[in-house]
């Protein structure tokens, strides 16, 4: 009784908090009228529409903190998107930002929360006080007078109309225009519920694709014995490898190595690895992605269909995602985190030379998929791989940019070892092998004036997607197909997807036959074609780099590669 008196005298009234809480609400409608490429319309829809509603969602009740604290999903959002436009820059919350959330490992979170600090502390600074206030308001039975609704209700009843009319006039005026798409937070709601969406989708995956056949069949002689290795890289960009002319010895062995073609003009189509990895093992590109990802199976599959012993070894931890799915169609997989939780990516050589020596079957496919160059960069590589120093830097801040590079380089040399081990494996077996590498998208390390860090981002940038892409065939290889070879040395400069080519490529190498393959994305053909650029957005559109995010600086970055954006 003495505590609702003495919270009954708080001087923060509840119409003082019934004012300025719909503001605190507006918060990043503000930032996203800053950060966004909208029209000019748009974003006075996105400040004036939101703002109307709060105000009368405000004057329904006296009982102003009581409001506050149902209002607590709309905080979490907006505090939600606070953190993200510290860490990115732009964008509203993603779909892919709420499945990541559902499909990154415990540690990866941890790394990265430990970079935000600055912007949870901010949005604690921001939304703490008035849920406090609220509880006090609430313990202390205040209410507003009757006459704060007849000043509150007018109000936003004004801004309301207002807001009203400017959305017509976007529905009218802008290609496209959704509220759905456009206006904060109904569009990071409409996210959520896609996401939850495509979560179900997801794990009904085992029904919707069972009936899904690659009718391949193997071309090669089926008596002698071939060996064939997919490597699928994490965060690797090839701005950092020196065999795409980056100026320090990151790749001292793969340079040195014969039979090894690079395609310095690849892009990938998606900045996340739950895209991107499936796009690379299986038919599908940013265009044909969409529903198809339901019922496709990956590129194991095709070669357990022509014959092949298959292996999926994973230094990726189970996500339950399309990755684990398709490793799960390997006839052996095996993810070793789930034994060694710090295993470096070295460690899956001895997992790849046993699966070797045990295989039953002349016809050898390996995938192989890293952990690659992920942060925290100084803990994907041992002490005999600390060439770029200092490199213990784990803030990440621009400040220590030197420092988080010489770490990421130090993950490029360790990367060319561990290829070149599985090379040297296959080499000395004196057979017909053929090993494929690319990464799955790559990384911003502060690159540029924005300051953009990691990947993964709602909109990409082009060190976001520049990545690496090496093949390698043994001296028998070349000496058996030397069309094939002639065919993926004549292609080296020409622009690539990975996640367009890698599956054409791995198969026609391999010397596998399948009606879902497209020819003229296959870098050991001479009839390889340039595709149009097109990027896999949140939406599962494929769109140009343009409406992908790239800036001015992206373009100019692709050109002094000389790398199509077209």
């Amino acid at each position: 009784m003495k505590l609702s008196k003495h919270f009954a005298h708080c001087r923060l009234t509840p119409a003082v908090l019934a004012w300025i809480f719909p503001l605190l609400l507006l918060l990043p409608n503000i930032a996203l009228a800053f950060t966004e490429r909208d029209p000019l319309i748009s974003k006075v829809t996105d400040l004036v529409l939101p703002l109307g509603i709060y105000y009368l969602l405000m004057s329904l009740s006296t009982a102003v903190g009581r409001t506050v604290i149902f209002a607590l999903p709309l905080i979490i959002l907006a505090a939600f998107q606070i953190v993200l436009l510290h860490l990115y820059g732009e964008s509203i919350i993603a779909i892919d930002m709420f499945l990541n959330v559902a499909t990154t490992n415990v540690k990866e979170v941890s790394e990265l929360l430990g970079n935000l600090i600055i912007a949870i502390v901010i949005v604690v600074i921001i939304y703490l006080p008035p849920i406090v206030l609220a509880i006090i308001q609430i313990i202390g039975k205040q209410r507003c007078n009757p006459d704060f609704r007849r000043k509150m209700l007018p109000t936003g009843g004004i801004l309301t109309a207002v807001g009203l009319i400017c959305l017509t006039i976007c529905y009218f005026n802008i290609d496209n225009f959704s509220i759905k798409r456009s206006i904060f937070p109904v569009n990071v709601i409409a996210n959520m519920f896609e996401a939850v969406d495509r979560s179900v989708a997801t794990a009904n995956y085992d029904k919707t694709s069972a009936a899904y056949t690659f009718a391949a069949k193997a071309t090669h002689d089926q008596t002698g014995k071939e060996l064939y290795v997919l490597v699928v890289g994490e965060t690797s960009r090839a701005d950092n490898w020196q065999l795409f002319g980056y100026g320090r010895e990151t790749n001292p062995k793969l340079s040195v190595r014969e039979g090894l073609a690079a395609y310095p003009k690849t892009l990938s189509e998606s900045n996340t690895t739950h895209k991107s990895v499936p796009m690379i093992l299986s038919p599908l590109t940013a265009e044909t992605f969409g529903d198809s990802i339901y019922c496709s199976k990956g590129i194991c599959e095709a070669f357990n269909e022509a014959g092949f012993t298959t292996a999926f070894l994973s230094n990726q931890q189970r996500n339950h995602s399309f990755i684990d799915f398709f490793a799960n169609q390997a006839q052996t997989t095996e993810f070793i985190k789930d034994s060694v939780p710090d295993a470096l990516d070295d460690q899956l050589l001895p997992k790849f030379r046993k699966f070797i020596d045990e295989a039953d079957s002349n016809k050898i496919f390996i995938v192989m998929h890293c952990y690659g160059s992920h942060f925290n960069y100084h803990e994907r590589y041992n002490n005999n791989y600390r060439r770029f120093t200092p490199d213990n830097s784990t803030e990440a801040s621009s400040l220590n940019r030197a420092e988080l590079i010489n770490a990421y380089d130090n993950t490029i040399l360790f990367t060319d070892a561990l290829l070149d081990s599985i090379i040297s494996i296959a080499d000395s077996m004196d057979i017909p092998a053929a090993l494929v590498y690319t990464s799955d998208h790559g990384e911003d390390i502060f690159d540029d004036s924005r300051k953009r860090f990691l990947h993964a981002s709602p909109t990409t940038t082009f060190t976001q997607i520049h990545v690496p892409l090496l093949i390698w065939m043994s001296e028998a290889y070349r000496h058996m197909f030397p069309d094939e070879y002639a065919a993926i040395v004549s292609n080296t400069n020409k622009n690539v997807s990975s996640t367009r080519s890698v599956f054409p490529t791995m198969l026609s190498i391999a010397g596998v036959s399948s009606s879902r393959v497209d020819p003229s994305a296959n870098l050991s053909s001479f009839d390889y074609s340039e595709s149009p650029r097109h990027y896999l957005n949140d939406y599962n559109e494929a769109v140009s780099l343009d409406k992908a995010g790239f800036r001015q600086i992206d373009f100019k970055n692709a050109k002094s590669n000389n790398i199509s954006t077209e």
